[in-house]
């Protein structure tokens, strides 16, 4: 039977302790959403028992289902569970800070220096890295939740229909729980309740209930101040700068962006790309891919590239402004813009969907999402080795299906090795995410100064 569980506003551990672990987990979260959720997986779940992992993957199958970049929206609902609206406010703005701070710095090395050996060097074994990182996500997220053989089908399906169809990812995600809402007993099986014998119990249990209760007055409250601190930035820049400036432009466009990059980074990257690049030119043809593997080498969720977007275009539309200035303004406005609906919508709906974890109904839909969440994972892991392992892929149909494949010819015999001795750190040694990312960094700064 469920629990009410926290102190006031919802306080389960010492701020303090709080704060230090996701300032922790924040300079380990490479790798995209796969990374991310590995992460706070391992720290929050496997490790300090914080919260249990029905529990995890609940607040992860809403946070998925939400525009935006989904690990650090789970970041801030699990903030929030274990300390209130201050805890997700703390964690959702840890989560993306040292990212920000450091690809803003390497923002300026790209504008300034361009593409030297140093900064090669520097970044060569850290994609290699990431690729054993998020294959350890796989297998872990995938151990907890595939339970039988049908949620095992479920994973396949997703990853097939993302890999050789390119299906919308909420169009995956709706259709496994759709087939959860149809199959739910077998789902539910043997799923609930599945904990290692001995394993120490959760501080947040599965069964618990958070202290907030869904009210419209909170709601108004949160919507309010959510959308003028949303909006208050753009209207700031607008008077003072002008409105038909490229701070006010990028602005209103990240702004939209916000709210339909559903699926992640990927997802929504060629639209960013094809405006940015065609319609406003803050880019040139090529940079974003560049921008992209800056982001994938910092942490916080991929979607940062856009400070990356903003920073050069602003750098070369700078207008009566210094163009360094212009630069720094335009990341740090993105940024806002693009972030700060995460908290809106996180904060908002918690409440409510604390309260449906009881629904039986809900719960087997969320069993088939889990489910395709592996598949989802499993794929962005394809993607990301083909374009790190590969110095180009290419497009093959073979029939109906349009496969992306790696050039054969442009491997690249470093990264291979590299990777192997990531996987090795990971598997074998059981080194963690951040020992093993600077193990790489090392080893490809060294191959890369070694080989030029």
């Amino acid at each position: 039977m469920s629990h009410e569980v926290g102190r006031r506003d919802g306080d389960l551990l010492p701020l303090g302790e709080a704060t230090r672990t996701w300032f922790a987990i924040s300079l380990q979260t490479f790798g995209g959403p796969a990374g991310q959720i590995a992460v706070m997986q391992h720290h929050l779940v496997d490790k300090k028992r914080w919260i249990g992992q029905q529990r995890f993957l609940h607040a992860m199958n809403y946070c998925m289902l939400l525009p935006g970049p989904e690990a650090q929206q789970l970041a801030i609902y699990i903030g929030w569970l274990l300390n209130g609206t201050a805890g997700g406010l703390i964690a959702g703005i840890l989560f993306v800070l040292p990212g920000v701070v450091a690809l803003l710095a390497l923002s300026f090395l790209y504008v300034g220096l361009g593409d030297s050996l140093a900064v090669s060097a520097l970044f060569a074994g850290l994609a290699p890295a990431v690729i054993a990182i998020v294959v350890q996500a796989v297998q872990r997220v995938g151990r907890r939740s595939l339970h039988n053989a049908l949620l095992v089908g479920l994973a396949v399906a997703a990853f097939l229909a993302l890999v050789l169809f390119g299906a919308p990812f909420p169009a995956v995600v709706l259709a496994a729980g759709a087939i959860g809402l149809l199959f739910g007993p077998s789902l539910l099986s043997s799923s609930h309740g599945a904990r290692d014998d001995g394993e120490e119990p959760p501080l947040l249990p599965d069964d618990a209930l958070h202290h907030a209760t869904p009210s419209g007055r909170r709601s108004a409250l949160v919507l309010v101040v959510g959308l003028v601190l949303w909006f208050a930035p753009v209207l700031a820049v607008s008077v003072t700068i002008g409105s038909t400036d490229v701070f006010t432009d990028q602005a209103l466009f990240f702004s939209g962006a916000a709210v339909v990059t559903f699926g992640g980074a990927y997802a929504v990257l060629a639209y960013v790309a094809q405006q940015a690049v065609n319609v406003y030119g803050w880019l040139a043809p090529g940079e974003m891919v560049r921008g992209l593997a800056l982001a994938e080498t910092t942490p916080g969720p991929l979607i940062m590239v856009v400070q990356f977007v903003a920073f050069v275009g602003a750098y070369r539309q700078p207008g009566d402004l210094d163009p360094w200035v212009a630069a720094v303004l335009a990341s740090l406005l993105v940024t806002w813009v693009t972030f700060v609906p995460c908290f809106l919508f996180v904060l908002l709906g918690a409440p409510y969907v604390e309260r449906l974890r009881s629904n039986a109904r809900l719960g087997k839909a969320l069993s088939g999402i889990s489910a395709a969440v592996v598949g989802v994972i499993a794929s962005l892991a394809l993607f990301f080795a083909l374009h790190t392992l590969f110095g180009e892929t290419t497009r093959w149909s073979p029939g109906p299906v349009d496969l992306e494949v790696p050039v054969w010819s442009t491997w690249q015999p470093e990264a291979f090795a590299l990777t192997a001795l990531g996987l090795f750190s990971v598997f074998v040694l059981r080194w963690s995410p951040l020992r093993t990312l600077a193990l790489c960094g090392v080893a490809g700064a060294v191959l890369t100064l070694v080989t030029h």
